[in-house]
Formats: structure tokens, sequence, C-alpha cells
């Protein structure tokens, strides 16, 4: 999801409710415990808006002084250390993000800017276990695993804010990424394991996220069958008129036979203006 100010949350239910007045958006959460470390995560999150697509992952264990992940291939593929004071300190979550890169040709702004398909980041990110290995602050050597799977839930459609009121529709397709027929033809080839409107929600997040350079935001997670929230009247009241604010709905995996997916897939709507009054947020 391109909107710049993520963070990786705590485990949450499908039938809680998680409210956040701050700064961030979720790309999923660590669910089980990772053998030796107390969490780890490996998952797929697009931005059904942009038609960008990432790699997520999270790691969390105790007083580390290094940790290492490998793709199912055995290829490393990220590896971080402490050093300094933080080698003093000790390491204990860290997670990280990929680049961003649109998935189509025609969504490219620039000459230069990167394109990868749906199906060349499957190629890149392969389907699997991905290991995890860390040092702790005595020399031992920490181990766990996490599966990526490429069961996509489809983008949540038809968001809408109006009134203090956050709406959306369960999808059926990718948005931007892939549209319903394209998403056919990548089952049919393998790409995908089923077609995304076949992926059950977890819970749906959504964020109210300001647009005046204070990094605040209301979010919450919800239950699959819940498809509207009512933005609290505390958070509402301490926002200034006129502010410029945009909305997201995001879908998180269900729950498959292969195991428990983080798999997301956001859709975002702007151009909202909260508390307006006189000429809004026009700009002058």
């Amino acid at each position: 999801m391109k909107h710049g100010t993520k963070t990786v949350s705590s485990v949450m239910t499908a039938c809680s409710v998680i409210l956040v007045y701050g700064a961030g958006t979720s790309v999923g959460s660590a669910t089980e415990p990772c053998e030796d470390f107390g969490e780890c995560k490996v998952l797929v999150e697009i931005n059904a808006t942009d038609g960008d697509i990432g790699f997520h992952w999270l790691i969390d264990g105790d007083d580390l002084n290094s940790v290492r992940m490998d793709d199912p291939n055995g290829k490393k593929v990220y590896e971080n250390k402490a050093f300094g004071p933080l080698r003093d300190q000790k390491l204990t979550e860290t997670f990280g993000e990929s680049a961003e890169p649109v998935c189509k040709e025609s969504l490219t702004e620039e000459e230069d800017d990167v394109v990868v398909t749906l199906e060349e980041f499957a190629d890149r990110w392969a389907a699997g276990t991905y290991e995890i290995s860390g040092k702790a602050d005595g020399g031992e050597k920490l181990e766990g695993e996490t599966d990526l799977t490429y069961y996509l839930p489809a983008a949540p459609a038809d968001v809408l804010y109006s009134a203090g009121v956050i709406s959306w529709m369960p999808g059926t397709d990718l948005g931007e990424c892939a549209t319903n027929a394209e998403l056919v033809q990548l089952v049919a080839d393998g790409v995908l394991p089923v077609h995304p409107m076949d992926v059950p929600v977890a819970v749906w997040e959504v964020v109210l996220e300001l647009e005046d350079g204070s990094n605040r935001s209301f979010k919450v997670q919800l239950p699959a069958f819940q498809t509207s929230v009512t933005v609290s009247s505390e958070f509402l009241t301490s926002v200034d008129p006129n502010t410029p604010a945009k909305a997201e709905v995001g879908a998180i995996g269900g729950f498959l036979d292969e195991g428990d997916d983080d798999n997301a897939t956001f859709t975002e709507v702007g151009d909202i203006c909260l508390n307006e009054i006189g000429d809004g947020c026009e700009e002058e």
C-alpha cells in the first residue's frame, strides 16, 4: 500500500476491534510463534488503487545481535546486524518492506519507473517456506520458519467516506494490478492458486489518515461480516476545520487449509475534507 506510513501490527483476531489514534497503517499481523522466535511473518501487500505490489516481513525475538532470512531456494534475501551501541542494546522486533513497483506498464508515470507484473513478482518471491535465523547475545543460534502464499484477497470495492462513516463492499479483483479476466488467466497459468474472490477475508483494516503533515490517523480492524465503520467523535473533534484526509480499506487474508494467511490488498479514496467550513479544503 503506497501510503508512506506503515507499521507491522501485533496479532489481532478476526473478532477484535482495535482503535489507534496515531501514525501508521498496518501490513498485516504475525499470528503464530516462530519456533525459537516470538513471531515471524512474510506476506504480499497490494495497493489496488495505485496498482503497486510489495513484499513485507516481520521477525521478533529477544536480545538478538543479528537476524537473517532465506527464501525457499535457500538464498539469503535479508540480513540485519547490530553494531556499536545497538549491539549493546540488542535487537528485538525487526520489520521491513520492499520497494513497491507498479504492476503494469500502463501505470508508469516516469520513463524510468520500474514495472514488476504479478507473474514476475511471484517468480521473484517464491511461494513456500522462508527460513529465519538469528544469533543471540550468548552466541546461541535461533531458528524459525514461516510460509509465503499467493492466496491474495480481492481488493475492497466501492470505498466511500460520508459524514464520518467509511463503507465498502467485498471486491472481485485486484484493482489496477489485475482485472477479473487477468486473474482467471493467472489461475489457469498456475501463478495464483485460486481466484482472489475465493480467498476468505479474516479482517478488514480501515484507516482514515490526515494529510496535513501531522502523521495522525484513525485505525480499526473489523471482522469480515462488517463493511462499514463510524469514525469516533473523539478523533473527529480533535481535527482542525478543513483538514484534508484519505481513507483506506484493506482486506487481510483469511484462514485456509494451508494455514493462516495474512496477505493484504488495499483500496483507498482521497480528496476527503474533514470538518469542512467555508471554502473547505480548496487550495487558495
